[in-house]
């Protein structure tokens, strides 16, 4: 009888437990962490981790940036160590700060990447530095070949030689003449004051929310804001563009081909390369991500991350073709003192000197004002009251002198 029941009893039991397993399927089980990701972040397909968020993206842009910025400083230390030439070093210090200005910046901007669009702010402002150094290398120009009316007394009733390469097919038939300067010096000034006018609008649209990267909706102010910013930055590339093709033989023996192909590379391809990440976002190759902290990444703060990242990695590069195109060893040929180094105080007295936006200021009321036709130009330096040789830095520092020469708008 024990068996029976036993058997009954294992009979019995097995329709019980068939019963318990049924209502609680296995597959119930992944349930449970799939719901949270869902309210999260999305479908992980939409948004995958970051990998400009990661720790390893930060490294390796950290140490492109610092190594680009070891490499400049030292570059900028020794020119202003040997600060000879002041009327052409301010200008060259000032080219290459840019480095700095656009690795830190870009650097600071990918470490800020998240939900926020802090980029938006940082970059606005460094986008502003691109005036100052597309009017630094013009006026670079100008000093190594003596100022403007040393430039007409060459090149002044020349005819402007039609050329694809430097786009002056529509200039045939045309001489130089001083409205030419004119136009090289004002289509540069002109983006000084309009891309500082454009990144204030950015920050103003970006606070109200009518500012997204990546957005060529009419009802966004990206798409007018990449519009003017691209006529404007294009219309003074292309005054240099000019001015090279006016002054290239000229410009032969400092070696100009280098210094403008880096300028160019810096502020133009950076733009371009920007816009191009906005199209790809625009097309759905760049799609939003979750950050390592679980905030959600738009697409356009995305891609606004994949430019940062790009620019730390290139500022490298460019610091390298920095050194190469802008020496410091021709203006410590030229120190003949025999005393030390200059101090550090002579030093941040130079800085403070290449950083005063007073020069653009004077030379922009001199460019747009009705007189300008009257007269041109011409930039000298002496030697400064007391200045002794052997006086350190005080006295191997010239200050430059501005002097104006009449001459008719037009020969007769």
């Amino acid at each position: 009888m024990a068996d029976p029941s036993g058997l009954l009893g294992a009979a019995g039991a097995s329709p019980v437990s068939a019963t318990r397993l049924q209502p609680s399927p296995p597959p119930a089980a992944p349930t449970e962490p799939w719901g949270p990701q869902m309210a999260g972040g999305g479908n992980s397909s939409q948004a995958p981790q970051l990998f400009l968020t990661s720790a390893l993206a930060r490294g390796v842009s950290g140490v492109f940036v610092w190594a680009a910025l070891v490499l400049t400083c030292h570059q900028i230390y020794l020119h202003l160590r040997a600060y000879t030439v002041p009327s052409e070093q301010r200008y060259i210090v000032r080219l290459l700060l840019v480095v700095p200005v656009y690795a830190f910046d870009s650097w600071l901007s990918l470490l800020l990447l998240g939900s926020r669009q802090h980029h938006v702010y940082l970059d606005s402002l460094r986008d502003c530095y691109e005036a100052f150094v597309i009017y630094s290398f013009l006026s670079l120009c100008f000093q190594y070949l003596g100022g403007e009316s040393a430039i007409m007394a060459e090149i002044r009733g020349k005819p402007i030689q039609s050329s694809c390469l430097y786009s002056t097919c529509c200039l045939r038939g045309t001489a130089y003449s001083i409205g030419f300067l004119r136009f090289c010096k004002q289509a540069t000034l002109q983006f000084c004051v309009v891309k500082p006018v454009m990144a204030l609008v950015t920050i103003v649209l970006q606070a109200v929310g009518k500012y997204h990267d990546g957005d060529f909706n009419v009802h966004s102010g990206y798409l007018y804001v990449t519009l003017v910013y691209n006529a404007s930055v294009s219309l003074a590339l292309y005054a240099l563009l000019l001015f090279y093709a006016a002054t290239r033989e000229l410009l032969r023996p400092f070696r100009p081909v280098l210094k403008f192909l880096t300028i160019k590379a810096v502020i133009f391809l950076s733009f371009w390369q920007g816009v191009l990440l906005a199209i790809l976002e625009r097309c759905g190759a760049i799609r939003e991500g979750q950050a390592a902290d679980g905030s959600r990444v738009g697409a356009g703060a995305l891609a606004a991350g994949y430019q940062n990242f790009a620019i730390c990695v290139e500022m490298l590069l460019a610091s390298v073709a920095l050194r190469h195109a802008f020496p410091c060893r021709v203006y410590a040929q030229k120190d003949s003192s025999p005393g030390p180094p200059a101090p550090m105080q002579s030093i941040s007295s130079g800085l403070r000197e290449t950083m005063s936006p007073q020069d653009i200021v004077s030379d922009a009321i001199h460019n747009f004002s009705p007189a300008y036709q009257h007269y041109t130009q011409q930039a000298t330096h002496e030697a400064a009251p007391g200045a002794l040789p052997g006086a350190g830095a005080g006295g191997r520092r010239s200050r430059s002198i501005e002097k104006r020469m009449l001459i008719p708008l037009e020969d007769p």
